[in-house]
């Protein structure tokens, strides 16, 4: 397992996959030293690096028809589409509560990506230096342009960290790890197209953060190449990926709990018939 990182790309509710992937992880006790995630990856380590089973299906597929969850009303009034004190306050700290202790001791490296509003870089943070950040800086990483605010943190203004790094594989291999595990939200094949629509409104929103601005006009060029990368390393030897066959129709703000059931349990199973592949992968036994 030495060297072996855990990549997590995110994709707002399409993110129930890789919860399912993790569970399997979590009931086989597989557990890998380095974990890196963005967006709703981010959300998703969190929990199975505290050892939460059953948790990230909890907090994503149980609340998807609570009425204060994703709400458009709330876009409009508020400016956030997703209820994110629920999210990264309520939730964690009374209605499900997320184990800090567990999470903060345990050996396993965690990095979160967020994006530098201002100079379009991503910024990623370790857990041991978070602490009371924590729910902060995974906000920060999954809060989208347009239905979501900026997040300040430390006098500089973050967002997703899925806009300037999709899948990053990148930190992964720049920490030293040689064999890399990749759990996507899109299937085999799919590639993003320009964001041509509302870009002047974008501009006009954001004009006080030109690297915001400059990634979300290239970030179809960093997720397609980034994809490329990840094939040609498939093909090298170089990474297990795990991927949906099939998104079942859910969107990035899907709502209908039945949908995010089927997706979630899909990923469970992907998981399942990968496993005795990807322990051979990192020569080691993983399973029971």
């Amino acid at each position: 397992m030495k060297h072996t990182g855990l990549v997590l790309e995110g994709g707002g509710m399409r993110g129930v996959f890789t919860s399912g992937v993790l569970e399997y992880l979590l009931e086989n006790d597989i557990s890998f030293p380095y974990v890196v995630g963005v967006s709703a990856g981010a959300c998703n380590a969190v929990s199975y690096i505290s050892r939460q089973s059953g948790r990230n299906k909890a907090v994503t597929v149980d609340y998807a028809e609570h009425p204060d969850y994703i709400s458009v009303k709330r876009l409009l009034r508020q400016g956030e589409l997703f209820n994110m004190d629920l999210i990264f306050n309520q939730i964690p700290n009374k209605e499900e509560p997320f184990n800090y202790n567990r999470f903060f001791s345990s050996e396993q490296l965690f990095y979160t990506g967020v994006t530098d509003c201002v100079s379009g870089d991503t910024v990623y943070f370790e857990k041991q230096e978070l602490f009371d950040d924590l729910n902060k800086i995974l906000r920060a990483s999954s809060s989208l342009p347009v239905v979501a605010p900026v997040v300040e943190h430390d006098g500089r203004a973050f967002m997703d960290g899925g806009i300037s790094d999709p899948i990053p594989i990148g930190k992964s291999e720049a920490d030293g790890n040689s064999r890399h595990v990749i759990i996507l939200t899109q299937p085999k094949g799919y590639r993003k197209t320009p964001a041509r629509r509302g870009m002047w409104y974008f501009r006009r929103k954001y004009k006080d953060y030109p690297g915001l601005i400059r990634v979300v006009e290239n970030r179809y060029r960093i997720y397609n190449d980034t994809l490329d990368k990840i094939e040609r390393m498939e093909e090298a030897g170089d990474a297990v990926v795990i991927r949906p066959e099939t998104l079942y129709d859910v969107s990035r703000t899907e709502r209908k709990k039945e949908k995010l059931e089927v997706l979630y349990w899909h990923g469970y199973e992907q998981m399942k018939e990968r496993a005795e592949y990807i322990a051979a992968f990192v020569d080691e036994k993983l399973v029971k």
